[in-house]
């Protein structure tokens, strides 16, 4: 099988009543002409209809006036219907008491009902029909040939309308694969189709997890050549199972694998498999799978499958029978599917921990990926593939941004550069410098600035003193992160914001560097208390953080002097909620006196820390409080050149800073902030 892309395939003919995705305008056209044929037959056959039945009645035979005459002299004449014609002359129809033989046209008929001309129609007329005991009435005149339309367009339009719902009720578009979701079709499956050509991700849209990539360019080469694996015995992977937190790009991942493979990819979430339907959710799955197979080779992949792959059996009152229904469908599924067909399922889930152990065995998902949250190199990669189509300036360092966003996944720093680009574009600026860039990070690491709040100065102080004693601790505690920016600018719920960066990832916590955080969450309530004797309200949320840290410390991570490498931490989740309703107590009353003791210690401890730290720096704290309240804001080099006693730049320089003429490709452009 060759991978050049100017080798041709034979075109299968029934590709296109296969995937209506992928008819193009003549088919279009062919549709069009084949349902107003259909409407013109359904309209002539209605009309034909009409016709026969009002022929199908007993036929009314002319007479002539002479053989009218007869009858009425002979009392023959039962009953009569006398409409004023179109020449304005009257037509008697009438029924004969019995069947009469009448030569009419040379023939002899047997005539019970007939018709025929009368001139005028009197009182005179009408006296005599009453005497031979006629039972006569009156009719309007015959309706020409548009009327009899007329009459029937009401239930040509009724059956008009039912057809077209009928037709929308079958074939409706809820579902994919070419209108496969209507009212009658709750079996179907509801997986979207991307047939080659529309999927244009491929892996250079797609940047840190070199690893996942590493891992799933098995499963491209086995879509583009699966003889080649299959002669040597080899089998691949059913299913592969992305794992990881939410926004690290496991659907881009999936999609991308469908790009370079340039196969048909399935895309369906874990949710549209179950409904109000009993038997619907397996039904669908039962679709989906014989889809994969006609369009083999292909990628089949579900979303968020946790929502229907939960562990069985954990239900509350009962298990959902519905669910498991599916998910027992799901599992014979994928145990029953051909090795041969060239479809690989690939599934993504941040909650791999209520998964059933049935979907996780080998033979199903056979491997299992984690696509985590992206180091410095990843970050930098990423933000190169969202700047890639955005108009930035010389200054913006990529390495420097992916420094600062330690912890973020693509998702996060996608939302920064979508915030850096409304920013520049706020500015009426041609390009998105650094300074957007800047920006944009502080408000999605820190919240948006509310500079409307009025606050007052006593407040204002009491914040600038808060701030300043979170940064001081951090700035003068061994191996702590580095303050990268304070600001007394209300941000978010905040009425301030201390945030350190780290310099490198981390991925384990030491128990110095643990009390050291703890000390710097404790820092502001000891400055309040030091400064002004008093305590606020505002160390609310870093009490909370400290004590959950201390908690961690005590129960998690085995760093209590006293109870030693000991775990308390045996949490009792209710899988099939998917979260933890209850921790019953796996330990003695004692024991959590102890538990109780040690984390108060922790916390005594971390405060008598800081509170040394700022009795020992007490002009400094002043000092660097009052430059805070001036400026509202200082950068981690700002607060290094106030404690070398370095001369601070003018505070209108900063503003100039923002206004700079920028380089963009050469050219110089003035910013207009």
């Amino acid at each position: 099988m060759s991978d050049k892309p100017n080798d041709k395939k034979p075109k299968n003919p029934f590709n296109d009543f296969r995937n209506p995705m992928g008819s193009g305008n003549d088919n279009n056209q062919m549709k069009i002409v084949r349902n107003i044929v259909v409407w013109i037959m359904l309209f002539a056959g209605i009309v034909m209809i009409y016709m026969f039945v009002n022929t199908a009645q007993k036929p009314e035979w002319p007479i002539s006036y002479t053989k009218y005459q007869q009858f009425l002299t002979e009392n023959k004449i039962k009953n009569a219907v006398i409409a004023k014609s179109q020449l304005n002359d009257y037509e008697f129809k009438g029924e004969l008491r019995s069947a009469e033989n009448v030569n009419i046209d040379g023939k002899d008929r047997s005539v019970t009902h007939f018709t025929t001309r009368l001139g005028v129609v009197d009182s005179k007329t009408e006296e005599v029909w009453t005497q031979k005991q006629i039972y006569f009435t009156y009719e309007q005149a015959d309706n020409p040939w548009w009327g009899a339309i007329l009459s029937i367009l009401p239930w040509i339009l009724l059956i008009g309308i039912y057809v077209f719902f009928l037709r929308r009720m079958q074939n409706g578009g809820a579902g994919g694969g070419g209108g496969r979701g209507g009212l009658f079709s709750f079996g179907k499956s509801k997986a979207k189709l991307m047939v080659e050509g529309q999927n244009k991700i491929t892996f250079d849209d797609v940047a840190g997890c070199d690893e996942s990539k590493y891992e799933l360019q098995e499963i491209i080469e086995f879509l583009k050549d699966p003889a080649r694996f299959q002669k040597l015995g080899g089998k691949i992977p059913r299913g592969v199972l992305l794992l990881g937190p939410p926004g690290t790009g496991k659907t881009l991942l999936a999609r991308a694998v469908s790009g370079e493979a340039k196969v048909p990819f399935f895309s369906i979430s874990g949710a549209d498999f179950v409904e109000m339907f009993v038997g619907v959710g397996a039904s669908r799955v039962r679709d989906l799978f014989e889809q994969a197979k006609k369009n083999a080779p292909c990628i089949v992949f579900i979303d968020e499958i946790d929502a229907v792959g939960r562990h069985r059996g954990a239900g509350l009152g009962g298990g959902h029978d519905e669910r498991e229904q599916t998910l027992n469908q799901l599992l014979v599924e994928m145990d029953g599917f051909d090795q041969n067909n060239s479809a690989i399922i690939i599934a993504a889930t941040n909650r791999p921990d209520v998964l059933d152990p049935a979907l996780l065995r080998p033979g199903r998902f056979d491997r299992q990926i984690v696509v985590d949250r992206p180091d410095i190199k990843g970050r930098v990669g990423i933000f190169a593939v969202h700047t890639k189509k955005l108009p930035i300036s010389d200054d913006v360092d990529l390495e420097v941004l992916a420094k600062g966003t330690p912890g973020f996944s693509g998702a996060d720093i996608a939302n920064i550069c979508n915030e850096a680009a409304l920013f520049a574009a706020r500015r009426n600026s041609d390009c998105v410098t650094m300074y957007d860039f800047e920006n944009a990070k502080d408000k999605v690491m820190m919240g948006v600035e509310r500079k409307s709040m009025v606050i007052s100065d006593k407040e204002k102080e009491n914040t600038a003193y808060h701030e300043m004693g979170h940064a001081l601790v951090g700035r003068f505690t061994p191996n702590a992160d580095p303050v990268h920016k304070v600001t007394i600018i209300p941000r978010g719920r905040a009425l301030g914001v201390t945030y350190q960066l780290p310099t490198e990832d981390h991925h384990s916590f030491s128990r110095e560097y643990v009390e050291g955080q703890l000390a710097i969450l404790m820092a502001g309530r000891a400055a309040e208390k030091l400064v002004f004797d008093n305590q606020s309200t505002g160390a609310s949320n870093d009490l909370e953080r400290a004590t959950q840290l201390a908690k961690k410390m005590v129960c998690d991570w085995g760093m209590s002097d006293v109870l030693g490498p000991v775990t308390f931490a045996n949490r009792h989740e209710e899988v099939f909620l998917g979260r933890e309703l209850s921790q019953p107590r796996d330990h003695s009353e004692a024991t959590a006196q102890t538990i109780d003791t040690e984390v108060r210690k922790i916390l005594y401890s971390a405060y008598s820390r800081a509170e040394t730290i700022l009795k020992d720096k007490i002009d400094l704290l002043h000092e660097t409080s009052k430059v805070l309240l001036e400026r509202e804001t200082l950068e981690g080099n700002e607060l290094d050149m106030i404690i070398n006693k370095e001369e601070l730049p003018p505070i209108n320089l900063k503003k100039l800073n923002a206004l700079r003429s920028i380089k963009v490709n050469g050219s110089n452009v003035v910013n207009n902030a």
